[in-house]
């Protein structure tokens, strides 16, 4: 039996009669191509209409479908974050240590971990007023280690003129060292200032939005019983 199908004269003749069917149509090489795109774009999508063919309603819940997406995706960044956060924060304190601690206080405090290490001695009033500040300090940034050894029990034969003296480590390593009562700006240190040195060395992260003014700390004159830091017509009559 004769193909219908097939390109001849006589199904020419048979097709004009009506004896036979119309040959069907053939799929050009760009119409396959057209197609073929088609259904990657609806897979791409989901199965949903490319944009261009969608009306006023579709369109806006498209929106809808897509902010909500994208608020999701943000709201799970920030629950993984505040959780990454909280694991650190398992400080918010000074801890005294020795020189047995150091190793594994100071030098395997553990990876993204800033150290803040005091070496004191008691009796000189800029360690204790540094030690004080610490104590607070660590309280308001629980991810900070901060910790404190007297001086010549942490390392034998340190003098006291370098005191008080403060590391910044990371990560094991040494970044900042503040060495004696003049890089501290001696007993006129105030906390804010002493948050705002940690600040700039990487150690804490501020909510102070400036570096803060010098101030004068009054001191009272062991031979006059007045403050000091005033000025007086009758100074000479103290001595």
């Amino acid at each position: 039996m004769q193909d219908p199908n097939e390109d001849t004269q006589w199904n020419d003749i048979l097709r004009a009669k009506g004896i036979i069917p119309p040959k069907e149509a053939e799929v050009t090489e760009d119409q396959i191509v057209d197609l073929l795109e088609q259904s990657v774009q609806q897979k791409a999508n989901g199965g949903q209409k490319a944009m261009e063919d969608m009306d006023l309603d579709e369109l806006d819940l498209l929106e809808d479908e897509e902010d909500e997406r994208v608020l999701e995706e943000y709201r799970q960044k920030r629950i993984a974050e505040m959780k990454r956060l909280q694991a650190k924060e398992i400080f918010g304190s000074v801890k005294e240590i020795s020189a047995q601690d150091y190793i594994p206080e100071v030098n395997k405090a553990g990876d993204g971990i800033y150290v803040i290490l005091h070496l004191y001695k008691q009796g000189i009033p800029l360690c204790t007023l540094i030690n004080q500040y610490l104590s607070q300090i660590a309280s308001k940034f629980p991810a900070t280690k901060f910790l404190k050894s007297i001086s010549t029990v942490c390392i034998p034969n340190y003098p006291d003129k370098n005191l008080p003296t403060v590391f910044v480590y990371f990560e094991g390593e040494l970044k900042t060292q503040w060495v004696g009562p003049l890089s501290f700006g001696g007993m006129n240190l105030t906390m804010d200032d002493l948050e705002w040195k940690l600040s700039e060395a990487g150690a804490v992260k501020t909510t102070l939005e400036s570096k803060p003014e010098p101030q004068m700390r009054k001191t009272v004159s062991v031979f006059s019983g007045r403050s000091g830091g005033q000025d007086s017509d009758d100074s000479d009559d103290d001595y």
